[in-house]
């Protein structure tokens, strides 16, 4: 039967794509099968116990259009090179998104709710359709279009990368402003981390509303560590939702860019992955 044989003739070759063969790599094996505008997604402020989340996505031109100088994992590269790269980013994409999660829809839908919405909204925000989503880390579904979840994704994809430098300036930049607002914390030196200096001033001041109150460190500061993560916040005025359409003020509008968007992100119902638990994201689990 001709069957085995015909279907042999149809079966595309395997494409391998080794980690040294550089940051383009992935990308380019990608474009040379057909998908041109490969999107990558990464968050920044996931392990911070203070401030929002952030998560960016990216598309980068095919060739050496989309080739940036000092392009590296957000976390490698210094505050100066950091912002160097994101002017380049913003410059070259052809399409960038920024969404912004703050701390109280942390504390009320979890974490990592919050960040696969945030990650879905950035690549839905994105002027260009991807056709193919390179994420850091985990999947995200939900999509409509193909992807591929990629350890470390942001030291191995230039587009993920990419979309880590968005989100790292973009949370840092913000934490400075909120360091003028809350000046006891610290906020402009460890951007919301957990460092020495930030757990003393956490003892001291107890936590302020940008503080994260399901996070174990800061439900015991505030002396509510008793009761359940999501029921730790002090009632306040209602903060913008991640399911409601907010459009973002001044200070966030000097982030933007034509081809960009920087918003609060919203949108459809996510739906968290079944290996990770309720509490564990609630109190601040790192990958």
């Amino acid at each position: 039967m001709p069957y085995p044989k015909v279907l042999e003739m149809l079966a595309p070759p395997r494409t391998v794509v080794r980690r040294e063969a550089g940051l383009y790599a992935l990308e380019q094996a990608l474009q040379r099968r057909g998908f041109r505008h490969v999107a990558g997604a990464d968050e920044a402020g996931r392990g911070a116990c203070a401030g929002p989340l952030v998560a960016a996505a990216a598309i980068l031109p095919e060739g050496r259009r989309g080739e940036i100088p000092g392009l590296a994992d957000s976390k490698l590269l210094t505050p100066a090179a950091r912002e160097r790269v994101y002017e380049q980013v913003v410059a070259k994409a052809l399409a960038w998104s920024v969404m912004i999660i703050p701390p109280t829809e942390v504390d009320a839908r979890g974490l990592h709710v919050c960040n696969l919405a945030a990650m879905r909204r950035a690549l839905a925000s994105l002027t260009v359709r991807p056709e193919y989503v390179l994420t850091d880390g985990f999947p995200v579904d939900g999509l409509g279009v193909p992807g591929l979840a990629v350890w470390k994704g942001d030291r191995v994809a230039a587009c993920v990368a990419a979309a880590s430098v968005l989100a790292k300036v973009t949370r840092d930049r913000l934490m400075v402003e909120l360091d003028e607002k809350f000046p006891a914390y610290g906020f402009a030196v460890h951007k919301g981390y957990i460092t020495e200096e930030h757990s003393t001033a956490l003892t001291t001041h107890g936590p302020c509303s940008e503080h994260r109150f399901s996070y174990v460190n800061v439900a015991a500061a505030s002396g509510r560590g008793n009761r359940p993560p999501r029921a730790r916040r002090p009632a306040s005025s209602p903060a913008p939702s991640l399911f409601d359409d907010v459009s973002v003020t001044e200070p966030l509008l000097i982030l933007q860019a034509p081809e960009g968007t920087v918003g609060v992100a919203s949108g459809e119902q996510p739906q968290p992955l079944p290996s990770v638990g309720e509490d564990s994201a609630m109190e601040g689990e790192k990958r």
